[in-house]
Formats: structure tokens, sequence, C-alpha cells
């Protein structure tokens, strides 16, 4: 929770201020690479004393010689009184052209370092580097927690299309901004003094002349020892005056040469602390390392993906807040509602519930989980709990566990209902382990723990049922998600199957409309709102958006208000319709095989997977259903897709047919050698179709794998559910 709360609290004040440093820094690190791109370096066992002889050659004049962090070497000299900066060839001493210190204006150097404001705005600076230091570490544990440890750091990325975007943005940025922001932090504590860099007052020498002439640069000892690659400064000894001296300057400190004897007078080493402020200028600047200054300059440019998308993410939680009316005193109260969200969904279904209570004539109070006290006279107890990454507490409900553990059980029955994904390893991690805790804890259940997958309202409405059954009075819930945007989706044919136990199906194609649906792809969902009708039902999609139409096959369920709508259409009607991503369950790139396992409708996303398979990736296709005459969906498709290449493999089962191979799980077990080599290979594996028929084909696959098993493939990203 503290990780959490300090990493958005830094986010929000800080950001501002970081969008600047960010773009300007993105700015600025191009110049590591122009003078990487200009550069002309010297060979590395090349003597300061030959690059003097070079120079002197070719530049009249020179005063001194400069070797830039790239490895140019730059001369400055006068020239009838003018002063010039030449780049140099080191090779031979040729003058390559003028050379100007930077592309960018003075402005922007000063705004990235000051804010335009002098000393004040470089303190400001220092401040915000240091807030950018603790939001790139605090961000980066949170990443690993989110992505279920740092072996997993590069997994795939799941959740909504903004949660991935600061992800991905963060896996590029929280990195090079720690390091960045470290070395801008030494660099600004150099810069105000409080870490010195003089290794002590420069030693008063000079060159007293005798009655020999000035050496050669080939004969003084201290330039022939020294090489290039070495070098940061050299000044030469003036012409007009008998009494300068050689200054060199290098990494390892810097050193004064009598012109006439050849002896060096005096050398200082440099400080440590010289030598961390070198490195922090090369790690915040990149000058010098033109790969580093790459991967600054990408961080820079992420910084305003990250933070938009971040405060994106903080807008929505507190939206999706609602205000609870009827929230009765917690002392008064006989019934409540605990919650804990991540993101915020899970109080419009608090909401709702809360509602339905008090309608039912029930004081109701309801808060955030952190909140834990139920006082003696309270009755019932609701805990709506989300589980956040790889199986942890919302941040704001952290330490919840804890407070359950302290208070001893009153006499009021406790339900606990979980959110969270399918596709994450740790499903309904958090609710789980509140549930344990309430156990041992001694509160008596009410219902026991119920799971729902990706906020389903359907599910959310059979727990309602449940729970009325428990309290033994109609408890009618009225959630009414928040849904996006729907748009017209006219039909244009449908196949018509019998189906089994009653139960006809239809494969529905609808017209690609002209605007107003976001791209798609097989395996998404599409969300069809019912005239009338404020909850959606989700399909999954067997299409994406270049097939050019938006296909869905649908079972007639007894009573379903949404599969009876849609079987009754015909072509040229409409339904209103909406995306819904579902990335989890979404095939990456690559041609790591694919192994599709799917039951009845359950086909349609692995159908949409094979259709869009145009580079033949080798995918391979478990189908189970009751008889080719009655639920062969895409059967046609599935055999023609087998024949140009899309399909690698065709494993059918019917059930009802006396030859038929029994179910889809039964094939998997007879093809256990066959499936063993897929899963070596790296097969990713797609499960579609009922409950039942999931954890059939779980059982199979764990049998086929050694421990974890199951598990090691969902953490990998390989293994996913689309379930109904």
């Amino acid at each position: 929770m503290v990780w959490r709360q300090l990493h958005r609290w830094l986010g929000l004040v800080a950001g501002t201020i970081a969008l600047v440093l960010g773009i300007t820094g993105t700015l600025l690190a191009l110049d590591p690479l122009r003078n990487a791109w200009q550069a002309a370096p010297a060979a590395q066992d090349v003597p300061v004393a030959t690059l003097v002889q070079r120079v002197q050659a070719s530049v009249p004049g020179a005063e001194e010689i400069r070797r830039l962090p790239s490895g140019g070497i730059v001369v400055h000299a006068f020239d009838n009184g003018q002063a010039q900066a030449l780049r140099v060839d080191p090779a031979d001493g040729r003058v390559l052209g003028g050379y100007q210190p930077s592309l960018l204006p003075r402005w922007v150097k000063n705004l990235h370092r000051a804010l335009l404001m002098g000393d004040g705005g470089r303190m400001a600076a220092a401040v915000v580097a240091l807030a950018m230091l603790g939001l790139s570490v605090t961000g980066l544990v949170l990443l690993q927690r989110r992505m279920g440890g740092w072996r997993h750091l590069a997994g795939p990325v799941r959740g909504t299309l903004a949660q991935r975007l600061h992800v991905l943005a963060g896996r590029v940025a929280l990195p090079v901004l720690a390091v960045s922001a470290a070395a801008a932090l030494v660099m600004s504590a150099a810069t105000f003094g409080l870490m010195p860099l003089d290794a002590g007052a420069e030693p008063d020498v000079a060159s007293v002349q005798g009655s020999q002439l000035a050496l050669p640069a080939g004969q003084l000892p201290l330039l022939q020892s020294l090489r290039v690659q070495d070098l940061r400064k050299l000044n030469l000894p003036a012409a007009d005056d008998p009494q300068d001296i050689w200054r060199v300057t290098t990494a390892q400190g810097q050193g004064w040469v009598d012109r006439y004897s050849g002896q060096t007078l005096a050398w200082q080493d440099a400080t440590a602390a010289q030598r961390v402020h070198d490195w922090a200028l090369l790690l915040h600047t990149g000058e010098g390392a033109w790969v580093w200054a790459l991967l600054l300059g990408a961080m820079g440019a992420s910084i305003p993906l990250f933070w938009t998308t971040g405060a994106l993410l903080w807008w929505q939680a507190r939206r999706s807040r609602p205000r609870i009316a009827d929230n009765s005193p917690l002392a008064q109260a006989d019934s409540l509602i605990f919650v804990a969200s991540e993101g915020g969904s899970t109080w419009g279904f608090a909401q709702a519930l809360h509602a339905a209570l008090v309608a039912a004539g029930q004081r109701v109070h309801t808060a955030a989980l952190e909140h834990w006290r139920v006082p003696p006279a309270a009755r019932y107890v609701y805990v709506l709990a989300a589980t956040y990454g790889d199986g942890q507490a919302p941040a704001h409900a952290a330490r919840a566990l804890d407070a359950i553990a302290r208070q001893p059980a009153t006499t009021a029955q406790v339900a606990v209902l979980g959110f969270g994904d399918r596709q994450f390893p740790a499903f309904c991690a958090f609710a789980e382990a509140l549930e344990q805790a309430l156990r041992r804890q001694g509160w008596p259940a009410l219902l026991p723990l119920e799971r729902i997958h990706q906020q389903s309202a359907q599910e959310f409405a059979r727990w309602g049922q449940a729970l009325a059954q428990a309290l033994g009075q109609p408890l009618p819930i009225d959630y009414r998600p928040r849904l996006p945007r729907t748009v017209a989706l006219t039909l244009m044919s449908r196949q018509d199957f019998a189906g089994g136990a009653g139960q006809p199906a239809a494969i529905l194609r609808f017209a690609l409309p002209g605007r107003g649906l976001p791209r798609f792809a097989a395996g998404d969902l599409i969300g069809i709102v019912p005239p009338g009708q404020a909850v959606p039902r989700y399909y999954s999609l067997a299409s994406g958006s270049g097939d050019g139409f938006v296909e869905i096959c649908v079972r007639r369920m007894p009573g379903g208000v949404c599969s009876g709508h849609l079987h009754a259409l015909q072509p040229g009607d409409s339904v209103q319709a909406f995306i819904r991503p579902n990335p989890g369950f979404a095939l990456p790139a690559g041609r790591a095989p694919v192994l599709l396992i799917g039951a009845g409708t359950g086909v349609a996303p692995l159908a949409g997977f094979i259709r869009g398979n145009t580079r033949h990736r080798p995918m391979h296709l478990y189908y189970g259903a009751r008889g080719p005459a009655r639920d062969f969906y895409f059967g046609t498709e599935l055999q023609d897709w087998q024949a140009d290449g899309r399909l690698a493999g065709l494993h059918t089962t019917f059930s009802r047919l006396p030859d038929g191979g029994g179910y889809v799980q039964q094939a998997l077990q007879r093809d256990a050698a066959q499936l063993r080599d897929l899963l070596a290979q790296g097969a990713l594996v797609r499960v579609c179709g009922s409950r039942p028929m999931a954890q059939g084909v779980a059982q199979v696959l764990q049998s086929l794998l050694s421990p974890p098993g199951l598990a090691q493939l969902k953490a990998q990203g390989r293994y996913a559910e689309d379930l109904f």
C-alpha cells in the first residue's frame, strides 16, 4: 500500500515538471548522437605528443586541444586575432571543419537544467530528480509485483489499453529513469558545493627559461606517456609568454609540464568525487556512449505516455467510485459491505448490492475494506474484493488481513465475493485469502466464496440469486455497468444449426460499420445490449477487423433475453453493440505452435484465430461437439483452412456418435505424446467453452506436464481460457 500511494503521489505532483524535463532531455540526447556521428576518434595507442605535433603542423596558433566524450578532437586557436574552433582528424591533423558546440538553442539546456530560473530552478530540478528517483524505484517494485516477480518482468502484459501502455512505457522508462535521476542528483550535489570536485588549490608553478630553447611536444615525457583516449584537455604554452607552461587534464588527474626541461612540475590525481561526477555526467547525458544516449532519448520520449496513462488510471479509479446513498452509520447498521477495489469498478457492484439491501428493509453501511470493524449488532457482512497483479490486495486494503486477524468473530454471517480475471494465474487470490482468514477466526459463512470473472454482470446476478435464497427473501439487485458508446450492427447473414439438448445455435455475421467501432481481433468480446435492457451479454468474436465483418456463434438459451433476441434477427435487422478487448486471450505474434481446444460454440474465437492465420503458423485444433449434423460449427470452413495450410491439425470428437471419440479431453489424452512435443516446443494453449469442459482439459494437460505444470504455463502467458 505504501509503495503504491508513494508512487501515485510522486507521479501526480512531480509529473508536470517531469514532462518538461523528459521532453527537453529527449532533445538534449540528440547531441551525443550528433557528436558520435561527426567524431573521427584516434587509435587507442596514439600518444598525446604525436597528436600535438600533427595539430601544430595543420593549425598554426593552436592554444587548446580538447577531446570530446565522443572521441572527436577540437582545437581552439586564433587566426589574425579571430578565435576559431576546428574539428581535427587525429590520424593526420587534417582540419575537418568548424566546430559548433550544439545544434540546440541554449535556452533548451537552461530549461532542462534550471527551468529558466537560475539557482532557484536548479534547486527545483534537483527536487524533481529526487522525486523521479522515488517514482522509478516505487514503480519498479509495483511493476515486478504486477508481473509476478522479477523473472516475469518481460512477460506478456494483460489489462486494459491504458494499463498495458502504462506497463510497457514503464518497462522502458523506469530503469533508465532511475539511473538518470540518481546521476542528476550527483550533478546537483556538485553544483551546490555539497560534493567538492577540486583536488585542491592549483600549484603555483611556472617555467624558468635558461639557456635552452623550448622543447617540442615530442620530447616531453608526460605527453609521450599519455594516450589520446585518456585526454580531456591540453593547454599549449603561449608563444608570447616565456613563463607559460603546458597544462594537461585527463580522466586520472591533471599535470603541469615545464616547456624548457620537459619536467613534470606538478601532478594532482582526480578525486573520488570527480570520478563519481564523471560517471554521473556520462549516465545523465549519454556523452561518450551513443547507445546509452539512445536509451535516454527513448526514456524521455516515453515519459509523456507514462505520465498520461498513469494519470488516466488514477482518474478512472476516482471516477468509478460511486457515491453511496442511504449509507447508515456503522453502529446502527445490521448489514455491512466492505469493498477492496484497485481500479474502482468493484464499487459499482457494492452500490447495487447496497441499494438492494436497503430496498429490502435493511440498514446498510458500506465502506472500504481498510475500515474493517464489525459491531456486535451487525447480522450480515459482505466483502467484495478485487485481486490485483499476481494475487495482491488492492493498495488501500493491503492491511485488511491484519485487521481481520485482530478482531474476534461475532455472530454476524459473512459472504466473500471475489473479482478478478481468469487469465491471471492468481485468479481472485486475495478474495481466497480473505475467505480463509475469516474462517480461521471463526466467522460463520452466509455463502461459500464466489468468484466473478471480468466484472461479469451475469455472474453477479447469479450470486445475487443465491444470496436471496440464503436470506430467505427477494433481493432484486439492479446492477447497471457503465457501458461504452454503442454502435448499430446490421445482420448480413446467418447459419442455423439444430444444436444439442434442444438448444439451437446460429453463426451470425454482421456488416462492419463505417465508423464508431474500434479495431478488434478474434478472441475479443462484443457486448450486445438487448432492447430495454441495461446489462450487456458478451460473446467471443470469431473475426477481426481485417476480415471486414463481425461474426459470433450464439446458442439460444432457455429464457435467455439476449440469445433469444439474437436468434430472432433476420438479415437487415440491427443490434446495438460495443467492443470489449480481451487481451489476456489474444495470441501474441511469433512462430510458436498453437494448441486450440474448444467445444460447442466455444470454437468461435478459435475459428477466428485460424481464419487470420495467413502466415501458416502451426495451429492444432481439438474440437468437441455432439454430432456433425447438429453442432459442427464452422465445419466447412475448418476443412478449407486445413486444406490451405492455415490449420495444421484438425481433431474432432462427437460425443453422441458411437464411434465419435467421446469428449475433447479424451482426444487429448489419446494424443498425449504429440501434445507433450508441442508443449516442449513452446506451444501456446487457448481453451474456450464451458467450465466443466475446461476443468477436464486442465486435468489432462496437468498430467502431461511436470510440476508446476499448468501454473507455469499461465505465468508465462502461454495458457488462457475464455469460459462461459
